[in-house]
């Protein structure tokens, strides 16, 4: 399962290819990141004037060419956002055998398909009082972008009062004016719930993986991902484009990658079985590598003697042996 995104590198400075990004907010980049559960195979870095899925194909080609030199018969899926359900991608993955699930972005025909079923997903809240949802498989083609018909897997949701007021506290809305915000909260608080409709464009059949599995166990376990880039960004500053030329930049991301690299093998090689096993990136760089101690030159030997009060002596020792 390969996980694609698209984030944003802020940018305070006149770095080369700084553009403005009305969804961010600001001048950033727009790094592509391509994972595999906590392998990160790609880590590249683009303007921002862009689409979040300009270069994907180039960058999947290549990675999936390497996978299947070392497991040609391994069934490959991809796995984003809307950013990512562009014709020219899918078109890619239906031609060289490989399954996807991408966000599909919300209109007035994909509402509508959904309609019937969010009045029945209201109405089942309404009498329950706790959030409904139901799902529906359908076929669907844009009417210009497409060159196909696909399928399409809706979700009626209806979220009660405070589950909608959770919802609209997210990120993006954050960096929005604190006026428009507390309008938006204060709406959601008021009304008897909202609809939340969802959609996502799939190869899988339906025989196979129906509806509801395919969204909430196959799609909603993307976001898993967004953890991984946290990690990279703000664990092992990925986010540190300083440098004003992006060939410049491009290797600081890289840097900051093969950190990334480095310490997703510590713990998963030499941290296994320990309290540090599913431990962050920076939990890691601050509790076992960010520590201090005496170190002793010798002809002989270098000596390095560590505090004997350090908390997690058993974790380090056990790391040591096991990368031994």
């Amino acid at each position: 399962m390969l996980d694609l995104d698209a984030t944003d590198d802020p940018l305070h400075g006149e770095q080369e290819g700084r553009f403005f990004h009305g969804y961010y907010d600001g001048y950033c980049y727009l790094p592509l990141y391509v994972f595999c559960g906590r392998h990160l195979l790609v880590a590249k870095l683009r303007k921002a004037n862009i689409d979040a899925c300009a270069g994907a194909i180039e960058e999947i080609a290549r990675v999936i060419a390497r996978i299947r030199e070392a497991w040609p018969d391994v069934r490959i899926w991809l796995r984003a956002d809307s950013g990512f359900a562009r014709d020219a991608l899918m078109n890619w993955c239906e031609s060289n055998d490989v399954d996807f699930v991408f966000g599909l972005a919300k209109n007035e025909r994909l509402n509508a398909e959904l309609a019937d079923d969010l009045a029945a997903a209201a109405k089942e809240s309404q009498e329950t009082g706790k959030p409904a949802r139901r799902f529906k498989d359908f076929s669907y083609r844009t009417r210009d972008s497409w060159s196909r018909a696909r399928r399409v897997v809706g979700k009626a949701e209806w979220m009660t009062p405070t589950q909608a007021e959770a919802c609209d506290t997210t990120q993006r809305e954050k960096k929005k004016k604190k006026k428009k915000a507390k309008k938006a909260r204060a709406a959601a608080a008021d009304a008897p719930g909202r609809g939340n409709p969802r959609f996502v464009v799939a190869s899988a059949d339906k025989e196979a993986y129906e509806a509801r599995k395919l969204y909430e166990e196959f799609y909603c376990a993307r976001g898993e991902m967004e953890n991984r880039i946290k990690e990279c960004q703000l664990d092992l500053f990925a986010d540190r484009t300083s440098c004003h030329t992006m060939r410049a930049n491009q290797l600081r991301l890289w840097l900051a990658s093969f950190a990334y690299v480095l310490v997703s093998g510590l713990r998963r090689l030499g941290l296994a079985g320990t309290k540090f096993a599913d431990a962050t990136c920076g939990t890691i760089r601050l509790k076992l590598l960010k520590i201090g101690a005496q170190v002793k030159i010798s002809v002989r030997r270098v000596l390095f003697s560590m505090a004997s009060a350090f908390p997690y002596v058993h974790e380090w020792t056990a790391a040591c042996a096991a990368l031994t």
